[in-house]
């Protein structure tokens, strides 16, 4: 496949070895920014966004299939981080409604499409990491509250950055997370292991 190398570029942009850091240089930049309130939120409400996608890839992983949905077998984290930390950002910069969920659904149709085109999710599971990012990058402006004046341009170069020195990097946390959730399903016997 000829255009594979350019999905994987596109797809890398969401890889947690590159969203953790990000996520804790916008908390650093926020802070010394003055706005204590938005750092925290963002760090916490990013925090609980990933915690909800893992607590669903480790049901879905320890359950696969799940009742009625063949394809569901790990929702995408890439897709939930993508909108999350995009919608996020917009949220902190912007407080506007529509360009929160603009941006976010862009950045979760665009890592989306990459993890369709890579055979990496089904369409389902595209889906549900879309509608957590989005729900949490939602709950993210209602509770961030109004933005002081921030450096935006400083933020902007920040986010650059981070993102040109750790794209690229890759962190296999799926595969810890698979084998997490087939050694839970096993010592909690939550879920009928295949034979």
């Amino acid at each position: 496949m000829a255009y594979q190398p350019a999905v994987l570029f596109i797809t890398n942009f969401a890889d947690q070895a590159v969203i953790l850091p990000l996520l804790l240089a916008v908390t650093v930049a926020l802070v010394a920014q003055g706005w204590r309130r938005g750092a925290v939120v963002w760090l916490g409400v990013v925090g609980a966004t990933f915690a909800v996608v893992l607590l669903l890839k480790l049901v879905c992983l320890a359950c696969a299939p799940v009742d009625g949905l063949a394809e569901l077998h790990s929702p995408s984290g890439h897709v939930a981080a993508a909108a999350v930390v995009a919608g996020g950002l917009a949220a902190l910069l912007t407080r506007r409604r529509l360009s929160i969920l603009t941006v976010g659904a862009l950045a979760a149709v665009v890592i989306g499409v990459s993890r369709l085109v890579l055979n990496m999710h089904s369409l389902p599971e595209v889906a549900i990491g879309a509608v957590v990012g989005l729900a949490g990058a939602t709950v993210l402006v209602s509770m961030a509250g109004p933005p002081p004046t921030l450096k935006r341009g400083k933020l902007f170069a920040l986010v650059v950055i981070v993102v040109a020195v750790f794209h690229g990097l890759h962190l296999p946390a799926e595969a810890a997370i698979r084998h997490a959730a087939f050694r839970a399903a096993h010592v909690l016997e939550v879920c009928q292991l295949p034979a």
